[in-house]
């Protein structure tokens, strides 16, 4: 099926990135939709393709919903430059960007990021609307909850269970499990508090 046309609901710095995302991977049009902005979303659209380009993990789980309920397809865009291997499986409404790495048997959940040059190893399961962000490293066989964040330049060993919505700061080394709704950072990565 020819690629024509794609919504990209969300019009900040993460959406442009996103449609660069879909250019790569071969959409001709980009529409922009933005509940602040001049085109809104709106269930009488026509029925185009949609990728929710919002950054904050609940922010996308609402709007995707939504967007699934009026009747719309989720689009999952892949750039050019990522490698995926074969045996991994890719949820619906997902966002890899350029030169991410997905390694064998990995899982990805639905409506999940993963972020510009991050690795996920073998085995690994990343959790729906999870946001991995920027040269993020996760070893093999190391589970992310739904709705977790790993800040830009963590890395996790393998092995590890991160609970769902937790936050994990920006250059944290996970060496140990991170319990659900926890806030963590350092190297290693310790519980800050419960979010």
């Amino acid at each position: 099926m020819e690629k024509t046309k794609i919504y990209i609901y969300g019009a900040s710095g993460h959406g442009k990135v996103v449609a660069d995302v879909a250019k790569s991977a071969g959409y001709k049009e980009i529409v922009f939709l933005d509940d602040n902005g001049e085109l809104k979303f709106s269930p009488d659209l026509p029925k185009f393709p949609v990728i929710i380009a919002i950054g904050d993990n609940k922010i996308r789980e609402n709007l995707q919903k939504k967007v699934s309920e009026a009747g719309f397809e989720l689009a999952t865009l892949i750039h050019e430059t990522a490698v995926i291997s074969p045996s991994a499986k890719i949820g619906r409404g997902v966002v890899i960007m350029p030169n991410v790495v997905v390694n064998a048997d990995a899982i990805i959940g639905d409506g999940a990021i993963l972020n510009s040059a991050c690795v996920i190893e073998h085995d690994c399961v990343v959790g729906e609307f999870s946001h991995i962000c920027p040269r993020v490293s996760v070893a093999g066989n190391t589970k992310i909850g739904r709705g977790v964040w790993l800040g830009i330049g963590s890395c996790a060993i393998q092995g590890i269970n991160i609970g769902e919505c937790s936050y994990i700061g920006a250059g944290s080394v996970i060496i140990s499990d991170i319990a659900p709704f926890s806030l963590a950072y350092g190297s290693p990565a310790r519980i800050i508090k419960r979010i």
